[in-house]
């Protein structure tokens, strides 16, 4: 009931220097994977970006009212 050793075998994934192809899938009709995922997700990007847009405008409008009333 002693404990054995169990070699393992060390699997290593490369490519072929010869492989041309690396990711042909990637860039195949990329235009429509583009538009797919824009109009899928549409209200996701809406919801994240309105309120950074909103808060990085806010700040940007608040510096330059402050630069512009300490002007004279």
């Amino acid at each position: 009931m002693g404990k054995q050793p169990v070699r393992l075998k060390a699997v290593v994934y490369s490519l072929s220097p010869f492989q041309q192809k690396v990711m042909p899938g990637l860039w195949k009709d990329i235009t429509t994977k583009i538009h797919h995922k824009v109009t899928e997700n549409w209200l996701n990007a809406t919801l994240l970006l309105t309120p950074i847009i909103g808060t990085y405008s806010y700040a940007q409008n608040y510096k330059e009212q402050e630069k512009l009333e300490h002007r004279y």
